[in-house]
């Protein structure tokens, strides 16, 4: 007489069909509710993109999912009305294009530059009262913003520095630094031990370690700050109302405001300046966007 025996590895190698269909469901729904969101984005994109080529005439004619019949309409005398600078107040949409990287560039280099350094310092270098800095930086991402515009405006008066790109670099820089260090500390937090003890061992110094071996290591954390600090400088707009005040020297979200009040009815203006202001950040975030995931979620479980 044979005893017939069963595993649980014979009968179900890959889990029970039950199990199966409910890790198919989960990530089907996952996967719908990703689709959701991303037709829910990219339609009203596609929408304002199809606008900005189109005329006022078709505009009023039909909607802008009609496009595609009517090819030979499209235009790109809107986008040269917009950026041609005798059409706006001055500066013009144009210059406030230009303002906006001036603004932006120093304002993502210099906040990802200090909290790169301060990270590595709170995680690689022991000094007095680390743990307690280290809180009070994290404390200052609780403060709102809005509560700091009067004291910082006063002391820009008194030093002169409204209206100037170095006191708008300043406040973008000290508005970014915190969640910078936050972030990249995290990200520094994982990195092996072992490799900053070898370094040492062969006589390099911390910031050969930093420039060599960290910087290398954290690209998709640098990358994904990068991101997060130059899309939040690109939009702002009241930082540079306050501390800007000069016309001349305005960004686009402001020169946005100018087309409001020039081209209130003209859809396909406003549509063609509103396509200009939203470019520059995709092209960033599609150009790093493979770091950004990586970046973000390396360091999200310790710290």
């Amino acid at each position: 007489m044979s005893v017939r025996t069963t595993t649980p590895a014979a009968t179900a190698p890959h889990g029970s069909p039950s199990e199966r269909l409910l890790k198919l469901t989960s990530r089907g729904v996952v996967h719908l509710i990703l689709l959701a969101f991303g037709v829910a984005w990219i339609v009203p994109s596609l929408g304002l993109l199809a606008t900005s080529f189109r005329s006022r005439a078709d505009i009023a004619a039909s909607g802008w999912w009609t496009t595609m019949n009517h090819l030979g309409a499209l235009t790109i005398n809107n986008y040269r009305t917009v950026l041609r600078s005798g059409d706006l107040p001055p500066p013009g949409f144009a210059e406030n294009f230009i303002n906006s990287f001036i603004i932006t560039i120093p304002s993502t280099l210099l906040p990802i530059a200090i909290a790169a350094l301060a990270a590595y310092a709170f995680v690689w270098m022991k000094f007095p009262f680390r743990n307690v800095l280290y809180l009070l930086v994290i404390a200052l991402l609780i403060v709102p913003l809005q509560t700091t515009w009067v004291p910082v405006l006063k002391i820009f008066n008194s030093l002169q520095l409204t209206g100037t790109w170095l006191g708008i670099w300043l406040a973008h820089t000290a508005y970014g630094t915190p969640f910078a260090i936050f972030l990249l500390r995290n990200f520094f937090a994982e990195l092996p031990g072992d490799i900053f003890e070898s370094a040492r061992v062969d006589g390099a110094s911390d910031f050969a370690i930093f420039l060599r071996i960290v910087l290398p290591l954290s690209l998709p954390a640098l990358a994904s700050l990068a991101i997060f600090q130059f899309v939040w400088v690109w939009n702002d707009l009241m930082n540079a109302l306050i501390y800007l005040q000069d016309a001349k020297k305005y960004p686009l979200t402001i020169g946005i405001q100018n087309l409001l009040g020039q081209y209130g009815n003209e859809w396909h203006l406003l549509a063609a300046g509103a396509f200009i202001t939203m470019s520059v950040p995709l092209i960033i975030f599609f150009a790093l966007q493979r770091y950004f995931v990586r970046g973000v979620t390396a360091g999200a479980v310790k710290g």
